[in-house]
């Protein structure tokens, strides 16, 4: 199932949204979940509400977009063997288990996380470390170097976690390549416009 044939589910509370996960975490894949906006005044869920029961099933939160004036939606799905864990997400995932909130399916998904390696794969990302090859590869453009520290701390992450994330060795080093490219001409990389703007 693709991201453009998902269905659409309208929770008007966090109960109804842990209710439909329940239910379906493990016959579904995926799902747009509908926000309403603050403006809209009806009966609603917050994304961190939203995240927190994803992540009590093993799923995971991923780009939005607009579905008209009052309301937009967001992709949630399994999280795939191998998905980096960021720092939010797992202070979440301690917090549901303190509570008692976290399910089987979740529990799994943390297990796989440690033993694979993802649960730790953004750490690094989260310190704003920039890897030994981006680092090299900037140090030859001072006009794009400069522009990159000048980023927001948020975006800095997002490219770095969207570096960290490549599967092969050359996909790597076209993000590489892009970066560096787009910042000695003072811009930011494509990849920005489509970062998700749901998280605190």
């Amino acid at each position: 199932m693709t991201n453009e044939i998902a269905t659409k589910f309208s929770p008007s509370s966090r109960q109804e949204w842990r209710q439909w996960l329940q239910e379906n975490h493990s016959l579904t894949q995926s799902v747009w979940l509908v926000y309403h906006k603050k403006s809209a005044q009806v009966p609603n869920i917050s994304w961190s509400e939203a995240v927190d029961e994803a992540i009590c099933f093993g799923w995971i939160d991923s780009l939005s977009r607009p579905l008209d004036q009052e309301r937009y939606i967001q992709f949630f799905s399994k999280r795939k063997p191998g998905s980096g864990w960021s720092k939010i997400n797992k202070n979440k995932a301690e917090k549901l288990i303190e509570a008692g909130l976290m399910q089987q399916a979740g529990y799994d998904a943390i297990e796989a996380a440690r033993k694979n390696g993802s649960w730790s794969l953004l750490d690094e990302v989260e310190e704003l470390v920039v890897p030994d090859d981006l680092q090299k590869a900037l140090a030859d453009k001072p006009v794009g170097s400069s522009f990159f520290q000048k980023l927001s701390r948020s975006d800095k992450r997002n490219l770095l976690q969207w570096l960290v994330l490549a599967k092969k060795t050359e996909t790597r080093q076209k993000r590489i390549k892009e970066i560096v490219e787009f910042a000695d001409q003072n811009l930011k990389p494509r990849i920005l416009k489509w970062t998700k703007k749901t998280e605190p």
